[in-house]
């Protein structure tokens, strides 16, 4: 069975996805069941810096201005840190990587798309203590990628709000 694909319709355009549900069973499922209930509806990118990544997924970024973006969680909890031997997938430019609070286990919701190739964040790359599984790679339109990432800033706050209209999940 081919990997579903998440089809991000941004208010700056529209990439796809692949969700890697059969190497990262564990992170892709999460991801997979918010996109589906339409958690991420109607959210904005909280941080977004060039050459770097776009992080989204906080459910107080429907309000883009809110002080909390970046602080909420799922409403499922924590899910287990998914390192497998078998899917060292590296933060290259376009994957999506589960975000945590930098503690084991604290990953949820919220999700970033590299724009570079950030393997200091590899799970794998023992020269950084930051460790962020790798779930899903786009596929097409990396232009909105890198359209959102333009209005991104060195601190992380925009310069013009990025709203999730809706995912939509193609080949659960």
């Amino acid at each position: 069975m081919a990997n579903p694909v998440a089809v991000f319709n941004t208010s700056k355009g529209i990439f796809k996805a692949e969700i890697f549900r059969e190497e990262m069973p564990l992170t892709a499922a999460n991801f997979l069941r918010l996109a589906s209930e339409g958690f991420y509806d109607g959210l904005h990118f909280h941080r977004v810096i060039p050459g770097f990544m776009l992080q989204f997924g906080c459910p107080h970024s429907k309000d883009p201005n809110s002080r909390m973006a970046g602080r909420g969680s799922s409403p499922y909890g924590t899910i287990s840190d998914e390192f497998l031997q078998n899917a060292k997938f590296s933060n290259d430019v376009g994957t999506l990587s589960m975000a945590n609070t930098g503690r084991p286990n604290s990953g949820g919701c919220q999700f970033f798309v590299n724009t570079v190739h950030n393997n200091f964040l590899d799970w794998f790359d023992s020269t950084s203590p930051s460790q962020h599984p790798v779930f899903g790679k786009v596929l097409e339109g990396m232009d909105v990628v890198s359209a959102i990432e333009s209005v991104g800033s060195r601190s992380g706050q925009l310069t013009e709000p990025v709203k999730m209209i809706e995912i939509k999940v193609e080949n659960l």
